[in-house]
């Protein structure tokens, strides 16, 4: 089933490296391999540029660190990335596609923005699903992680759908263990857009003033950067075409609708294959 659904930042390359090279970017960070999609094309740009690719992931998948020896320029931080960052010192972009909840994010930006002043760079970030269904809506793949009054209660085995802001019950679309959804959608502290948007106006009270883009495809990409950066008008020039585009919002929703309802479809299909099995069990009995 997770075949049919593309959810990769690696979707976004053809915008975030052009954008990369646009602002002469050379170290890189990322936070989250997973599998390492996007991890390969980020070392081979790393390689064009003489540049370093660090890579923040405590449990990569085992495609990831079969791949790794293969890449020279790619250090691998097996922590996560709060306890990381700090370690790994300031870089020239950062990609965050981590742990989708408001504390880490907001926290990873956090520590991001200081890196980059004291070393006096500008920041340029890019935040994976910051649309639906983790813009407002907080995940955990470790909820022991995050501090108990920033942590929304969760729930591992229901799911969610478009339409609605309730979970439901073994239904929708859900981490089947992998990682759990806050059973509240919205308010406070809930999501990575919201987290996306606090960092924002933290920093315009800070007086520092800061762009932001939102692609709203493939679950969402957003785009922070400095506006006093050297750069900024080639990353606008890159971005604005595709900021809360609506054809690209229509299709989007189209592609979730569609994923949404094989879900429906196969979950219908396993609760009938469940009815016949017991029905050949009790007939058997007899």
């Amino acid at each position: 089933m997770s075949s049919l659904l593309i959810h990769s930042m690696s979707e976004f390359a053809s915008l975030i490296v052009p954008a990369l090279d646009a602002a002469g970017a050379s170290r890189v960070v990322e936070i989250g391999a997973e599998h390492g999609g996007m991890s390969q094309i980020l070392a081979d740009y790393a390689e064009l540029k003489n540049g370093e690719l660090v890579s923040v992931d405590p449990a990569p998948s085992r495609a990831f660190l079969d791949w790794l020896p293969s890449a020279p320029r790619v250090t691998h931080v097996a922590k996560p990335s709060l306890e990381a960052l700090p370690e790994i010192g300031a870089a020239d972009a950062w990609l965050i596609d981590g742990d989708h909840n408001w504390f880490t994010v907001y926290h990873e930006l956090g520590v991001i923005r200081e890196l980059c002043r004291k070393e006096g760079r500008p920041l340029l970030a890019f935040l994976h699903d910051v649309g639906w269904p983790c813009g407002r809506r907080d995940s955990y793949y470790a909820p022991e992680r995050i501090p108990e009054e920033f942590r929304h209660e969760y729930d591992y085995d229901s799911g969610v759908s478009l339409g609605t802001d309730l979970l439901l019950p073994n239904r929708g679309f859900r981490g089947r263990g992998a990682f759990a959804w806050a059973v509240h959608a919205g308010g406070p502290r809930n999501g990575v857009m919201t987290a996306g948007e606090d960092f924002l106006r933290d920093c315009h009270e800070k007086g520092e003033e800061m762009a932001f883009a939102f692609v709203p495809a493939v679950f969402g990409l957003g785009v922070l950067f400095d506006l006093d950066a050297p750069w900024r008008d080639a990353l606008a020039g890159i971005f604005v075409p595709f900021h809360e585009h609506p054809l690209i919002a229509k299709l989007e929703e189209n592609r979730l609708r569609n994923y949404l309802r094989i879900i429906d479809i196969q979950d219908a299909s396993a609760v009938q294959l469940r009815r016949n099995a017991a029905g050949q069990s009790s007939g058997g009995a007899a």
